[in-house]
């Protein structure tokens, strides 16, 4: 979708800074309400109950306008995740600059800053992350569950897979720590040991997502799957309608081999801070988003009873 179709708003909020749920736990920090990525499999999506909007997730993004941060160094040493629900280098971030805004505010936080993104486009802030890499824990992690650009045009309008890697290995070459983020991992689709030999080297971590299908994007992704892939069909019906977890399961047993085939390490629900030997990154085991939600990074999961 173009710039030009995406309906912009502004709207002014109390603070930026908002208590995470996520697996890392700290703070999440969204510039944006919204995103023109418009990813089909977006669990972002889920804001519009609480937003008011009421258009197709993509379609709109609300610009935010919150109280500058006045005291950044209260969050030294704490984690601080840029990019929960939006994609703060969406492509309108190159006319609002919320999140190199965002940044200025935090360089000298000494904070735990994660960035997560789709897009190439952080590297206009390279200078100012250079920076920041000085005073803060800074980590930036880049979204790549295929290197099918053709799938990946039908998941999602963010930027190519190569251009992903390309400003990730600028970004790793520049001495910042990087994440490669293979998520969502698409049954039968995603192949993770190809995109780890193709990352491994400019990258600290790996980590692992599978795909969540919950609300009203399950039928349009299994709808997808039913025309495109008709042979997974079998294997999307004993996964998302039987609840059956055996493929995932499989899954993080084929990663605990590659992690040992290529002689890194392998973790469940923890992001180490570290920088490692170059072609050796960690591998972050975080399926069951259900699990490690709200366990603030910890190693350890909210056990589902259903399956224990």
């Amino acid at each position: 979708m173009e710039q030009s179709e995406i309906k912009v708003n502004h709207i002014e909020t109390k603070s930026v800074m908002t208590k995470s749920n996520t697996p890392l736990g700290g703070y999440s920090l969204n510039p944006y309400v919204g995103c023109p990525h418009a990813c089909k499999y977006c669990y972002a999506s889920f804001m519009k109950r609480f937003t008011g909007h009421s258009e197709p997730w993509g379609t709109f993004m609300d610009v935010k306008h919150w109280p500058t941060i006045k005291v950044p160094k209260k969050y030294a040493g704490q984690k601080i995740v840029i990019g929960t629900v939006t994609d703060g280098y969406n492509p309108l971030e190159e006319t609002y600059k919320n999140t190199r805004k965002l940044l200025e505010e935090l360089k000298d936080s000494g904070g735990d800053i994660v960035i997560c993104t789709k897009s190439d486009l952080v590297l206009r802030d390279l200078d100012l992350l250079k920076e920041m890499n000085q005073k803060c824990r800074l980590t930036i992690s880049w979204s790549i569950n295929t290197l099918d650009e053709e799938f990946k045009n039908d998941m999602d309008d963010a930027a190519s897979i190569e251009r992903r890697l390309s400003a990730m290995k600028e970004v790793y070459d520049a001495g910042i720590r990087t994440i490669c983020f293979i998520s969502p991992v698409f049954p039968g689709i995603t192949d993770i040991e190809a995109i780890f030999k193709r990352a491994k080297d400019q990258c600290d971590l790996i980590w692992l997502e599978n795909l969540n299908l919950r609300g009203g994007f399950k039928a349009d992704i299994m709808n997808y799957i039913a025309e495109k892939y008709p042979d997974l069909v079998p294997l999307y019906d004993e996964i998302y309608n039987k609840k059956n977890r055996s493929y995932f399961e499989d899954l993080e047993k084929k990663a605990e081999k590659m992690a040992k085939k290529y002689d890194c390490r392998f973790v469940d629900n923890v992001t180490p801070y570290e920088r490692v030997s170059k072609g050796h990154p960690t591998i972050v085991n975080y399926f069951y988003h259900e699990e490690v939600r709200g366990t603030e990074n910890s190693g350890q999961r909210r056990k589902n009873k259903e399956h224990e």
